[in-house]
């Protein structure tokens, strides 16, 4: 059975028998917190569980490497969303040690891109609307310096009132130790 099928036929059994009640929860968070964390597998419950939360408790938004790549794109949307319209009172960004994402050279993915039928026109149109599309596909050097990049600027947003503390935090996706980078409430 194909992999989408397979999870409908899942969800048909989930629906009947109401295993959706365990996981029903509030649509604002209860901890009144916005989580931009990796999309990386290891990360899905060993961020909530090594920081003690649950279902619910948080609004949390994943990317590639936890990059705040753009001050108008969807992650600060979703964080304005979020503060504006859902109650959340803090940000945390939340980067993690060996993540793929800081490695990431535009050469092989653009190959692979190629490989799989993306033509060079369509990147060269790209690039020649002012898409740096290496830049964008390039990953970071340090994940410090990443979340640290990401916190200033998430609360350097104009649209972002003062008031919303903004951190930043690494995690180790081996152990789940927590490192603080950047302290909300301080700066």
């Amino acid at each position: 059975m194909e992999l989408l099928y397979e999870l409908l036929e899942y969800n048909k059994k989930f629906v009947e028998t109401k295993e959706y009640e365990n996981y029903i929860v509030e649509k604002s968070p209860k901890k009144k917190m916005v989580l931009v964390s990796c999309m990386d597998t290891r990360l899905t419950e060993m961020s909530f569980k090594s920081l003690g939360l649950k279902s619910g408790d948080i609004k949390h938004i994943q990317n590639a490497g936890a990059v705040i790549s753009h001050p108008y794109g969807s992650t600060i949307r979703s964080i304005l969303v979020a503060v504006y319209m859902l109650g959340v009172d803090e940000v945390v960004i939340m980067g993690h040690h060996d993540c793929g994402f800081g490695a990431l050279q535009p050469e092989p993915m653009l190959e692979e891109m190629k490989s799989r039928g993306i033509k060079d026109e369509t990147l060269n149109t790209l690039r020649h609307a002012g898409i740096d599309i290496d830049n964008w596909l390039k990953g970071f050097n340090s994940v410090e310096e990443s979340v640290t990049e990401g916190v200033n600027t998430v609360k350097t947003h104009p649209l972002l009132t003062k008031d919303v503390p903004v951190h930043g935090l690494v995690i180790n996706p081996d152990n789940g130790k927590v490192d603080l980078i950047v302290d909300g409430y301080k700066n």
